[in-house]
């Protein structure tokens, strides 16, 4: 700041100017400075458009397709070796931070907002694909030669099917399967001979049986590390050293997030341009499915700018649009990759840095709500089994409509987090309502693109509850904090007034002054006890502050890692 000396007649008069403002120019380099990786992940997303459209003006062999995708493929299976270790180790180092009821109130909070917003998203998806009415019987070809060809030789899952197959991979009965594979109920018509002599009739039965699936049993990992984090939290020093792993895990496991982050601007671009070049007949997709296509996008456009902005603000009294810009990276990245599980890790670092939430809630609610919160799939899915039931001229009554809500809701929880999960449990919507379910192949050939679209809502509204959640919960964390404030107090006076005596060369171990505690010999020999209060001479100065006191007690990871944010 400079001083500036004026005179005025016989007076003098000292000028200080303010700090000269920074050139547009030069605030726009410092913002792009401070953004570089978001604003690369932007220019991967248009560059990846720009290179796919013009390539389509070229001919190219399946060869060049998988080779421009294939930088993008490696992006996903970098993201997806993340996910196991990122799930197991914020959810056990969240929990084991939290009592007893501060994360009961925060699992309810949680559940009731990913509930009360997937409902939400459904009934706008009704909505929306009733007042625009995109399915147009006309063009659905020969319908009747298409019904006659569909093959009903398999029995129809039903929505008790789906809720039990929920509820069973919570529990799954190994671990180890569970890191790669879940079970589901598959059921087949077969027929049986009843009866005896001129009694004897074949009849047809739904046989239902247990099958394995190919896929990461998110939801029983998510029961497990829930029970192990509470219970590793309550026992104490006991449970210590457990709690310390986990915590150094998710550090480790950021700090790789951190390094991939960096290529996924790269890796975004080739998937867009390789999806894009993939399709045989860009133009006539877009004809025939314009108007579906316009539908699905309305309704997530107004659950993301209208819906999900509003519940926030009416919460917590904030600026919605100030909150999400701190996760434009993280909704970018799901645009590019489709997976909700896969934009986690940057999700986490978007909300915690960005938007200076608390570990404690972002660890516990994210990977929750990857596997539950599913927004834009829920909607989606209305959608789309309404629009199939308009292609084959079905009108829908009441009921029907609410069927569709209820089986959306409850199909987009047991969704699987990667990429196209919605067109499986598309089928469960379609049977619930009697709809062919082969027209499922109709809206199959845009589904790469609303399927970045619906996952980036997906993961927004995973963003919003986690803000919400750490707003309700604001006086059980500010109540944490404050206890974990006045022991820190209570172990300082303790020091000053010569009570307690630390033992072990400071680590920590406590034992009251006075007391004869034993002297190891570096060789290991037991050397002469001598009272605690009798201090040596490298032992005999001031007691310790308070801060030290604190520096004392604290774990080795406190000590190791004093960068983060959030001290738990």
């Amino acid at each position: 700041m400079e001083k500036v000396s004026e005179k005025t007649g016989g007076s003098q008069t000292i000028r200080i100017p303010g700090d000269i403002p920074a050139p547009s120019g030069g605030k726009f380099r410092q913002w792009v400075r401070e953004n570089l990786l978001l604003v690369l992940t932007v220019l991967g997303v248009f560059s990846g458009s720009a290179i796919g459209l013009l390539a389509r003006q070229t001919e190219y062999s399946d060869e060049v397709v998988l080779l421009v995708g294939f930088p993008g493929e490696l992006l996903l299976r970098s993201l997806k070796m993340l996910i196991l270790p990122l799930i197991i180790s914020s959810l056990v180092s969240g929990l084991a931070c939290l009592d007893a009821g501060a994360s009961g109130k925060m699992g309810s909070r949680a559940l009731l907002y990913y509930f009360s917003t997937t409902i939400m998203a459904a009934i706008l998806g009704i909505t929306v694909v009733v007042v625009i009415h995109p399915g147009d019987p006309s063009s659905s070809g020969s319908q009747q030669e298409q019904n006659a060809s569909g093959d009903s030789g398999d029995g129809d899952n039903t929505v008790m099917d789906a809720l039990l197959d929920i509820i069973r991979n919570m529990f799954p009965d190994n671990l180890i399967t569970a890191c790669f594979q879940s079970v589901k109920t598959e059921a087949k018509l077969v027929n049986k001979t009843i009866g005896e002599g001129a009694d004897q009739r074949q009849v047809t039965k739904v046989q239902r049986d247990l099958v394995v699936s190919e896929g990461t049993n998110v939801m029983g990992l998510i029961i497990f590390c829930v029970g192990f984090g509470l219970i590793a939290g309550q026992m104490g020093p006991q449970g210590k050293l457990m709690v310390d792993f986990f915590l150094i895990l998710n550090e480790i496991t950021m700090k790789m997030v951190c390094i991939i982050m960096w290529y996924s601007p790269f890796g975004i671009c080739c998937l867009v341009a390789g999806n894009l070049m993939a399709i045989d007949n860009l133009a006539d997709t877009a004809r025939s499915l314009g108007m579906y296509m316009a539908t699905v996008v309305t309704g997530l456009l107004i659950h993301a700018t209208v819906s999900l902005p509003m519940v926030y603000f009416c919460v917590t009294r904030k600026n919605p649009f100030k909150f999400c810009k701190g996760i434009v990276q993280a909704w970018a990245l799901a645009l590019g990759t489709a997976s909700s599980s896969a934009a986690l890790p940057i999700t986490f670092q978007c909300l915690e840095v960005n938007n200076g939430l608390d570990k404690r809630v972002t660890r516990f609610v994210l990977p929750v709500g990857a596997t539950v919160n599913m927004d834009g799939t829920a909607l989606y899915e209305a959608v789309a089994s309404i629009f199939i039931a308009q292609k084959n001229n079905m009108n829908l009554s009441i009921g029907g409509l609410i069927t569709v809500s209820l089986t959306a809701t409850l199909a987009s929880i047991g969704a699987a987090s990667i990429p196209s999960a919605a067109l499986v449990t598309m089928l469960l919507i379609l049977q619930a309502l009697g709809l062919p379910t082969h027209d499922v192949a109709l809206i199959f050939t845009v589904d790469w693109l609303l399927d970045r679209m619906r996952t980036s809502i997906n993961v927004l509204g995973d963003a919003y509850g986690a803000g919400i959640v750490q707003h309700l919960c604001r006086d059980e964390l500010a109540r944490m904090d404050a206890e974990a404030e006045r022991r820190d107090r209570e172990m300082a006076e303790m020091l000053r007034s010569g009570s307690v005596a630390l033992s072990g060369g400071g680590r920590g171990s406590l034992l009251p002054r006075g007391s004869i505690c034993p002297s190891v010999a570096p060789s290991g020999a037991m050397l002469p006890l001598r009272p605690t209060g009798a201090l040596s001479p490298a032992e005999d100065r001031p007691p310790p502050s308070a801060p030290a006191a604190a520096a004392a007690r604290n774990s080795w990871f406190e000590k190791r890692i004093p960068n983060s944010e959030t001290q738990i």
